[in-house]
């Protein structure tokens, strides 16, 4: 791929990057400030030879804001793009499926995803996540409601489930 985009936005949580695809496919996002944590996620099959700055992404910054603003099917449209294998692939799209207000838990997630018994399968397709909100891996919680891990901190998770209950 040859040149990709990325903006970071301040948002409620803190500061939140996205990196993109020349028309606007998320190859990878996340609540930090450094695009240098990013990259690393992106699939080396998608990896962009070159990242370039910018301060708006289009639908993707407008999608950004309206979610963190109260409009939780905002990022719902926005296409990404991730490869890995076909369970991790097909878990990830099942993540998107997941409505907002609604977690499940990753034993769910695993039924979700086709495969009751791989619930460590699922879980890692959460930690291997590259698309944070548009992928939306803080919508599984532990058996019992527990938050459980999250890339970007425990309190970026709260937060989410937090704001997605209330809306």
């Amino acid at each position: 791929m040859p040149t990709a985009f990325w903006s970071t936005l301040d948002t409620r949580i803190g500061p939140f990057t996205a990196a993109v695809t020349g028309d606007g496919a998320v190859l990878a996002s996340g609540w930090t400030a450094d695009v240098a944590e990013l990259t690393p996620l992106i699939s080396p099959s998608l990896a962009p030879a070159a990242l370039t700055e910018r301060r708006d992404l289009g639908p993707v910054t407008t999608a950004i804001r309206r979610y963190h603003g109260g409009d939780l099917d905002a990022v719902a449209d926005i296409e990404v793009r991730q490869r890995s294998g076909p369970f991790r692939e097909h878990a990830w799209e099942m993540l998107r499926k997941i409505p907002a207000g609604s977690p499940v838990s990753y034993a769910e997630y695993a039924a979700l995803s086709g495969n009751p018994s791989a619930v460590r399968a699922a879980a890692t397709a959460c930690a291997r996540n590259a698309a944070a909100l548009f992928v939306p891996c803080h919508r599984v919680v532990r058996t019992g409601g527990a938050i459980g891990n999250f890339r970007w901190g425990v309190n970026a998770k709260r937060w989410l489930l937090h704001h997605e209950e209330s809306a």
